[in-house]
């Protein structure tokens, strides 16, 4: 009998529903999961990751490696949006096949999907409430462009990994001290998704410890390591930072989803580098998480031809780069 995705009392990821919504007959047709489209963004992914490494291999030059380089980390964050996506259970109908597909996604960028799941429900749940682990990483915007520069270098050379790793991996978010607040996740969730979580983190860290074991084994040591770990402790960590604040930082009511959240649009080649499988609709996301990502286009759509995007953060990719780079604000005099 085949598993349905419909999660139980503490797994579920609760749609914002503060403003005025969405028809019922709209919102159950956007929230229809499609296999064929899932499947086909996950053999997108790992083709392009393919083609990539394969190109390396037979040119074998800085120029050339560093291109893949820059292509694979960006499909190593595709492959995040892919565990999200499942974690979310967005991605096929059976849940014995979204979870595994979400799982295998996982593991190979370094991250238990289970784990990610758990946590990932406060920022959803609690979107900038005191409970959101996400605080830490996109709170407090806009700070200057110096500021953001800095953390963003220090990202790429790969002294921050460990921390992304520790959130996605254990739970644990990073801490930060312009904060009042330290975030942690509360004890929010069903024991079975507990459960899961302790037994994926296992399974993940055996594969990075056997996974360089084979490739030094089979002759191509070097060549993993230069082509999947160096851009996942590089060049990816700067942008999934630098994402995370695009959608989330530098905005100035938290009182709905509609503009503690944002939208980005632009060009498809920047969205498909810096968002891809459509993250960049972010609000949409965050008012109907039960809308897989290949329907989130439509989604949008329809709010906007409904008038439900009036005031929202929705803005021109341009715009959300001079908004995040801002000077920060002064206080104002006592």
């Amino acid at each position: 009998m085949k598993q349905s995705t419909m999660p139980g009392h503490g797994e579920e990821f609760r749609d914002d529903l503060r403003r005025r919504s969405l028809p019922p007959e709209v919102v159950k047709k956007l929230t229809r999961l499609d296999s064929g489209k899932a499947a086909a963004a996950v053999l997108e992914t790992f083709g392009v990751i393919a083609a990539s490494v394969a190109v390396a291999l037979v040119w074998w030059h800085p120029v050339v490696i560093l291109l893949a380089i820059l292509v694979i980390a960006s499909r190593q964050q595709a492959l995040f949006v892919l565990a999200h996506d499942a974690a979310h259970y967005r991605m096929f109908p059976s849940r014995t096949v979204n979870d595994a597909v979400g799982r295998l996604c996982g593991t190979l960028v370094g991250i238990s999907m289970p784990t990610y799941r758990v946590i990932h429900r406060l920022h959803h749940n609690h979107l900038y409430e005191k409970q959101d682990p996400d605080i830490a990483l996109h709170g407090g915007y806009p700070r200057g462009k110096a500021y953001l520069l800095k953390k963003l270098l220090k990202d790429l050379s790969g002294l921050t990994a460990w921390k992304s790793y520790a959130y996605f991996f254990f739970g644990v978010p990073a801490a930060n001290d312009e904060l009042d607040e330290m975030s942690r996740p509360l004890d929010d969730t069903s024991p079975a998704l507990r459960d899961a979580a302790r037994r994926d983190r296992w399974v993940v860290a055996g594969f990075h410890m056997a996974a360089p074991i084979a490739a030094f084994a089979v002759g191509y040591g070097l060549e993993y390591l230069v082509l999947w770990i160096l851009p996942l402790v590089t060049v990816l960590q700067p942008i999934l930072r630098f994402r995370a604040i695009c959608e989330h930082g530098a905005v100035t009511d938290f009182g709905s989803s509609l503009t503690a959240a944002r939208t980005n649009l632009g060009p498809r080649w920047l969205l498909w580098y810096l968002f891809p499988h459509n993250v960049n609709y972010h609000v949409e996301h965050h008012l109907y998480p039960s809308v897989p990502h290949y329907n989130l286009p439509a989604c949008h759509r329809e709010m906007r031809e409904r008038g439900l995007l009036e005031g929202a953060e929705v803005r021109r990719f341009g715009e959300t780069v001079k908004t995040v780079l801002a000077d920060r604000p002064k206080l104002a005099a006592a």
